[in-house]
């Protein structure tokens, strides 16, 4: 039975937090529900920062010092940063962490899309904070950058002068042969972790179909170069990545993707959902690696190497 990566995404730019009250926002929260989410069976943990005062998501070296310490002290589970923050900071802005931080792993977008998230403004009438409403109504203009220069930037700051190792983010089709035209070009290391993000309005949607096309297309490109992994955005979350586990993939859950458990019903933790898609990776016949084991599949520097 082979080994799968459970990674978990605890919080991020494209929820906002009074969307549900489960959604950590506090240092203390995000470093709790990290934790609980790596004793549940995360090897990976996918995390942004969020201002504390307002809820925003931000790049402030502080905000991710004030949960990183504690993380690190209470489970040895990888620690993944983004370097895609949200679609309103410079990329500047989104590097400021991960470059002070040198994570053994970061995210990094595949390219510029529409980021439109303004259909949640129907699922919600009551805001905990003033930004958000306008944030979501404004975003049926919002274009998340990430240029070919951007992306070079990254993958030399980050994995040459760093040694991150990535979670190459692959919204679409085109995403796959922008990643083909930077192995070419020498600046990525094989074999590497693809996530196929699907349900975000902009990129492919939630459908069986197109997760068979996104396999196919990594399987001619890059042959046996790569390890994939199912992000799922939205009610499709754990069907999703049940198919992925059985096509021989790994996983990636938490509320920064979903905020719900079942119909109707929001996820009161990250854990809640980690516990939920290991049950179904087992039940196909799937082994939950541990960190150490995903840092070996994954050739990471190890966590005695980073700045936190």
């Amino acid at each position: 039975m082979s080994k799968i990566i459970i990674s978990c995404a605890v919080t991020g730019s494209i929820h906002t937090p009074s969307m549900s009250p489960y959604l950590p926002v506090t240092a203390e929260a995000i470093a709790g529900q990290a934790i609980g989410a790596a004793e549940a069976g995360a090897a990976i943990l996918h995390l942004h920062a969020r201002n504390p005062e307002t809820g925003q998501p931000s790049a402030a070296l502080e905000h991710y010092m004030g949960f990183l310490p504690a993380i690190r002290a209470g489970t040895d589970a990888v620690v993944n940063l983004t370097t895609g923050g949200s679609a309103v900071m410079t990329l500047e802005q989104r590097l400021t962490g991960p470059l002070a931080l040198r994570p053994e792993m970061c995210s990094l977008n595949m390219g510029s899309m529409n980021f439109a998230l303004y259909p949640m403004l129907g699922k919600r009438t009551e805001w905990l904070h003033d930004w958000e409403e306008p944030f979501l109504r404004n975003s049926d203009d919002l274009v998340f950058k990430n240029t070919p220069r951007d992306i070079e930037g990254v993958l030399r700051q980050m994995g040459q002068e760093r040694g991150a190792r990535f979670e190459f983010e692959c919204y679409d089709i085109s995403h796959l042969y922008m990643l083909s035209h930077f192995i070419d070009r020498g600046l990525i290391q094989t074999p590497m972790f693809i996530q196929f993000v699907m349900g975000v309005l902009g990129g492919i949607a939630t459908e069986p179909e197109h997760l068979a096309y996104l396999k196919q297309t990594a399987d001619r490109l890059f042959g046996d170069r790569y390890m994939f992994s199912v992000l799922a955005a939205g009610r499709q979350q754990m069907a999703l990545a049940k198919l992925g586990a059985t096509m021989g993939g790994h996983v990636r859950v938490g509320l920064e993707d979903n905020l719900y458990i079942a119909r109707g019903q929001l996820a009161q933790s990250n854990a809640e959902q980690v516990e939920m898609v290991r049950d179904i990776v087992e039940s196909v016949g799937r082994v939950v690696a541990t960190p150490d084991e995903a840092r070996a599949m994954l050739g990471l520097k190890g966590k005695d190497n980073v700045g936190f």
